[in-house]
């Protein structure tokens, strides 16, 4: 029988179902308010998304129409893989598969003790494992995810500015960064996570992976297909497969993984390497048999097939179409650089020395700048990093005036609902809803954090700098949360805020970086606490358990990574160095150093300035104000045909991996992606409603474990020394690898 808090669960949420939960208390709960159904209210457009995304529910073993019945480790290894490309992203899929056979050990081998702790009585062994603690050891290890940026910077200061600041400074900047995005989940709850058409996809392969691992369904077919083998033996034999077949990208045969074939044909042929390479190229035939190269940007088995459609529109037109044009035709000069770069150049086509533009206080010296040369962006670079993050922050927000403002209207409503009128339960400490001045308080602490360490360290970011970055990051999370919601595709915001700190703190380096860091990843963070707050509807999980669960995986999290991140820089061999073995080269920390370079050393004023090569880029400001104007009218005079499925934020702001990532990166994922949500999802829908998102899970884990044991058993050894041929250098020997520009230059030769 399903209880009645179940029962009023889904009546709130019909989509939401995710498992019937034997184990779930009887709790009778009484609303002294009954909100106003809002769904009725939103869009036609949230109307036909839900529509479609509903077979992604019941993939994912979340029924959708039914009304009736820790992080530890996993933070320090996704923080260790920040620093190296090609990244693999330990996913939590990885933490639900090892907690499994734990659980269930533990409930079968340790005694039934009872004990207390501050006068609460605790069971060592409390019964069954089941599903609600495993998704909530999942939702624990999820934090890690919202590692990678906050090493990214602290890597940036100390490896690429000199500044050692020290373990202190540190925790309180990492605390009070993914506190912050806490809040904002938690305040903006009602707006972005209790919608009905705000599917969350990200969380569907973990859903499958629960489902898989506690019912076993015995090899009973899914109507309309013949397979019989069930979901946890399908995902057995795809982890051991895809397990064993990692040895051969990552260590044995590479050349798989950056299967160039082209480039190793004619490997000096530059424009042959600049448009079918993957290290340097723009990946055209985008061709890899490593599912780490593939899913480089997050599963693509997980993300909806529109979202999907409008990434590879946006990669066919701005790098197989736009880049070749610019590139080629030298404008901007870059025909003498590579045409895609994590670097920035001077005017002999050299990497950017930054340290011979920098006092020795770390601020911006104009004379030297004269003295030396202005600065130069490979096309990619260019486009990515500005014209089209340019684009994609006016686009969100025209997008969201005119395409969400009903939705928001009714999830406001929503917001002042839960301040008034809070639930009424008839037990103790069940089902309650987070206060909102819980919310408030880790909004005050995360507050201090940062303020403190933007004044007590030498960082130059001042207190009201702190609060311009907040107050940028809390307006726009809102609507960044809600793309995510429905596409698993993050826009960035990433410019908007370089150019604030820009101008404000023009030739201050790390005031603009750490200006990024409370403007843009604060607000990253709140999207996997809002995702997790998601996932805690689907899986009835009690709000406060669940908020105490995320605070403690944030206070591990964050003395995991500081932890991992002060090891590794000081004993990887030369790591964040180009040539740095095992790819440990920091890619992301080098771009975001150069960007850096470019808004805090240089500035807006002198990079845009009148005479500035790059000026035309401030027009991509006008293309995201007006595009989204003709595209929702086409919707609206067009509802049934395919404009209904055109978003231009993500047209615009959905290449913002790029660089390091490459084409072939989105290329390959956007063909996966197709291949399951369109092809096999229309062909062989039992199929793919059984398998779909448990194979996602079966690869990321195994990849990720795989992984792992590679790199601490071959690469950190050592034994990997000596051990070269073909296939491991094929690639290599090839102008894509070697970065060669189109037009070379004489010794001693400038441009410009």
């Amino acid at each position: 029988m399903t209880t009645r808090i179940e029962r009023d669960s889904r009546r709130r949420y019909p989509e939401l179902e995710l498992m019937s939960n034997k184990d779930t208390d009887n709790v009778n709960v009484t609303e002294e308010h009954t909100e106003e159904d809002v769904s009725r209210q939103y869009s036609s457009e949230d109307s036909q998304v839900y529509s479609s995304n509903s077979e992604l529910l019941l993939a994912a073993g979340i029924d959708p129409h039914d009304d009736d019945d820790t992080s530890s480790p996993l933070t320090g290894l996704n923080t260790l893989y920040t620093l190296r490309k090609p990244s693999v992203t330990i996913t939590s899929a990885v933490v639900q598969l090892v907690a499994y056979p734990i659980g269930r050990a533990w409930e079968k081998v340790l005694p039934d003790w009872t004990f207390s702790i501050f006068g609460k009585k605790l069971r060592l062994n409390p019964g069954a494992f089941n599903e609600k603690e495993h998704i909530l050891i999942y939702i624990m290890s999820n934090l890690s995810y919202s590692t990678r940026l906050s090493a990214d910077t602290l890597t940036e200061q100390e490896m690429f500015f000199g500044l050692k600041t020290g373990v202190g400074f540190q925790i309180l900047i990492t605390l009070g960064t993914i506190l912050t995005g806490f809040t904002f989940a938690g305040l903006a709850r009602s707006l972005i996570v209790e919608p009905k058409n705000l599917i969350w996809p990200g969380v569907l392969a973990n859903t499958a992976l629960n489902q898989t691992l506690h019912h076993n369904d015995k090899g009973k077919p899914e109507e309309g297909s013949t397979w019989q083998i069930s979901r946890y033996a399908f995902f057995m034999t795809v982890f051991v497969a895809s397990f064993i077949w990692y040895w051969f990208p990552n260590f044995i045969f590479p050349a798989v993984g950056w299967f160039t074939f082209l480039c190793w044909i004619w490997p000096n042929n530059a424009v042959v390497n600049q448009l079918f390479g993957m290290s340097s190229g723009l990946g055209i035939v985008p061709l890899t048999f490593d599912w780490s190269q593939i899913a480089y940007i997050g599963s693509p088995l997980v993300v909806p097939p529109w979202a999907i459609l409008n990434v590879g529109a946006s990669l066919v037109f701005w790098i197989y179409i736009v880049t070749p044009a610019i590139y080629y035709s030298n404008t901007w000069f870059s025909a003498y650089l590579p045409i895609q770069s994590t670097a920035v150049f001077d005017n002999m086509g050299k990497t950017y020395n930054v340290t011979r533009l920098l006092t020795h206080s770390d601020e911006f010296d104009h004379a030297k700048y004269a003295a030396y040369s202005p600065v130069y962006l490979p096309v990619t670079y260019a486009l990515s990093n500005f014209g089209l993050q340019f684009a994609a922050v006016m686009a969100l927000i025209v997008w969201f005036v005119m395409e969400k403002y009903t939705a928001l209207q009714m999830s406001v409503f929503a917001f002042k609902s839960w301040i008034k009128t809070p639930r009424k339960v008839t037990r103790k400490d069940t089902y309650r809803d987070v206060p909102l001045w819980w919310y408030a308080l880790t909004g005050v602490v995360a507050l201090f954090c940062l303020i403190f360490s933007c004044e007590y360290w030498p960082v130059q970011l001042p207190w009201y700098g702190v609060l311009l970055a907040l107050a940028i990051s809390s307006s726009l999370f809102v609507p960044l949360a809600m793309v995510y919601a429905t596409a698993n595709v993050k826009v960035s915001i990433d410019a908007l805020c370089r150019l604030v700190a820009g101008y404000l703190f023009g030739g201050k380096v790390l005031a603009n970086i750490w200006f990024f860091d409370i403007g843009y990843v604060t607000g990253i963070k709140g999207l996997a606490f809002a995702q997790d707050l998601k996932l805690g509807i689907y899986c009835n999980i009690p709000p406060r358990d669940l908020f105490f669960v995320q605070m403690v995986g944030t206070g591990t999290s964050v003395l995991t990574q500081v932890g991992v991140l002060t090891w590794a820089l000081d004993h990887i061999p030369k790591v964040c160095q180009t040539d740095a073995p095992d790819g440990f080269s920091c890619p992301y920390s080098r771009t975001h150093f150069n960007t850096s370079l470019i808004w805090g050393a240089l500035g807006p004023n002198i990079f845009f300035s009148s005479d500035s090569i790059y000026r035309p880029l401030l027009w991509f400001f006008l293309l995201g104000v007006l595009l989204p104007v003709p595209v929702y009218l086409l919707k609206r005079q067009y509802p049934n045909s395919l404009w209904r499925y055109c978003h231009v934020p993500l047209f615009l702001g959905a290449l913002n991996y790029l660089p390091p990532a490459t084409g072939t990166n989105y290329g390959s994922w956007v063909i996966v992606g197709l291949i399951f949500g369109l092809l096999i999802k229309r062909r062989a829908f039992a199929w793919w409603k059984k398998y779909n998102f448990v194979l996602s899970a079966a690869l990321d884990s195994s990849v990720a474990i795989a992984g792992v044991i590679i790199f601490f058993t071959i690469f950190y050894t050592g034994a990997t020394k000596g051990f070269s041929w073909w296939g491991t250098t094929v690639y290599q020997d090839t102008c894509d690898w070697k970065s060669c520009p189109y037009l070379s230059l004489s010794k001693g030769q400038k441009f410009g």
